[in-house]
């Protein structure tokens, strides 16, 4: 069987930490701001590292699996 847990998680955490997409941290004129489908530079450094970090805990820590398939 195939582990699609690693899949999962990483296409749901791309989905919602994409810059400007539903939040961006730091935003252009705010520090946040929601949905304004703009990024910068250091909203994308600080998402990137968001992204590890909670791939790291999903994968590592918590352990999560999902095996579909026969």
């Amino acid at each position: 069987m195939i582990d699609w847990g690693p899949v999962f998680i990483a296409v749901m955490l791309f989905i919602i930490l994409t810059p400007g997409l539903l939040i961006q941290l730091p935003g252009n004129a705010r520090y946040v701001e929601f949905s304004n489908f703009q990024t910068s530079g250091a909203s994308v450094l600080v998402h990137a590292v968001l992204y590890f970090c909670f791939m790291c805990i999903f994968l590592l820590a918590a352990s999560i699996h999902m095996y579909i398939g026969a």
